[in-house]
């Protein structure tokens, strides 16, 4: 075994990595940091600094990482448009590179040997963390306890807790989940079967349909630079922009997603994932770009969010390709800036109305009541875009008469 003295864990205090924490110390006789990333999750975090303490680390970090995460992980992304497989807004996929930077950042404080995580080797989270890692320390060694250890059921892993001395949660799981500010995904129990439908307890952050307002509600966020900047006339920071966005959209069941995705290792799985303020700012940022943004440029950034939703989906979010696309993306963006008003309604969003100092829209070419379009100019226009049609039809024309 390698002389490691020193190992940097990504700890969420759940079962699983606490049976990591309790694992690493006893397997590799070396002392073990945890390091818990705020993401804005709604679990309460008051508790895992004593847990991991408890469990066995030497030393155990909360840091907060809200803020950073908006500003410089989902804003940039949003910008892109990205969406995976046409529907996914990538919650869980962009919370890993942030993860991964605090990991590294307190390694290097600490002079750790090693970074561990306790993505199970049949996910994604597995590849995204550590191509994070070695993107950013490829000095630095990964540990994937789950590709190690052979505890390899719920039963072996209570049974290991129990064994030295982990609490264990006395309410049981119905789903693996995982949550952070932009959203809370479920994987599991009845779902592993994609002819079930959820059960009604799947739902944390959007309210069912029936349940939801009778009456829609009215707001009106404002871009700058691609960016979201405020709500209903008030400047929020980016997290405080997305959390208040996340209970006004979730309130009305905005953002609720069931869908079967092909992960990266090679398999299909099915998932429920509720992005409510991540739903409503792409469809809002989108209806914005229609008066702002040239079409070609538009039509260009459409093709490349394809890729781009692959680089963060796959864990390639510090490649040079993804550092590429974002100097475009931003480049794009450079004048989405304005107002959009929407009407929120029993899971829909509907843009009422768009306003921007620098929007394309001309009133003047557009309207039915005359204007500044003269309709000559069309002939000429479709003559020229028809040449090559005319060519190709003669030609069929000429061999089918053989």
């Amino acid at each position: 075994m390698e002389n490691i003295k020193k190992i940097v864990l990504a700890y969420s205090g759940g079962l699983d990595t606490s049976v990591i924490l309790a694992w690493l110390v006893e397997h590799y006789h070396c002392e073990v940091i945890t390091v818990t990333a705020d993401l804005g999750q709604p679990e309460d975090l008051s508790g895992v600094e004593q847990k991991a303490l408890h469990t066995g680390a030497s030393k155990a970090y909360v840091v907060d990482l809200r803020e950073e995460m908006a500003r410089d992980f989902v804003f940039p992304m949003m910008r892109a448009a990205a969406i995976y497989e046409g529907r996914y807004l990538l919650g869980t996929s962009i919370a890993r590179p942030i993860i991964a930077k605090a990991l590294v950042d307190i390694a290097r404080k600490e002079g750790a040997d090693a970074i561990a995580h306790g993505a199970t080797g049949k996910g994604n989270d597995q590849v995204r963390f550590e191509l994070s890692i070695n993107a950013l320390a490829p000095d630095i060694k990964v540990i994937a306890p789950w590709r190690e250890w052979d505890l390899m059921s719920r039963t072996a892993l209570t049974a290991f807790a129990e064994k030295h001395g982990i609490p264990i949660p006395t309410e049981s799981k119905r789903y693996s989940m995982d949550a952070n500010m932009l959203h809370t995904s479920f994987e599991g129990s009845e779902l592993e079967d994609p002819a079930n439908e959820p059960d009604p307890s799947c739902h944390q952050r959007t309210s069912p349909l029936e349940q939801a307002p009778n009456e829609a509600e009215i707001l009106t966020v404002a871009f700058e630079r691609g960016n979201p900047v405020a709500v209903n006339g008030t400047p929020l920071s980016p997290y405080a922009l997305i959390e208040k966005l996340t209970t006004i959209a979730g309130r009305h069941g905005i953002g609720r997603l069931d869908m079967v995705e092909n992960r990266f290792v090679g398999m299909k799985c099915r998932g429920v994932y509720e992005d409510p303020s991540g739903a409503l700012l792409y469809a809002l940022h989108r209806d914005l770009e229609g008066i702002c943004m040239d079409r070609e440029v538009l039509g260009i950034r459409d093709m490349l969010a394809v890729r781009y939703a692959q680089c963060v989906y796959n864990g390639f979010w510090y490649a040079p390709e993804r550092e590429a696309l974002q100097a475009f993306m931003d480049k794009s963006q450079e004048n989405v800036t304005g107002e959009v008003r929407a009407k929120l309604y029993k899971g829909g969003v509907w843009p009422l109305a768009r306003t921007s100092p620098y929007s394309l829209f001309s009133k003047d070419l557009a309207t039915f009541e005359g204007g500044d379009y003269d309709h000559h100019d069309a002939q000429g226009f479709i003559r020229l875009n028809s040449l090559r049609l005319r060519c190709y039809a003669r030609v069929q024309a000429k061999h089918k008469a053989k």
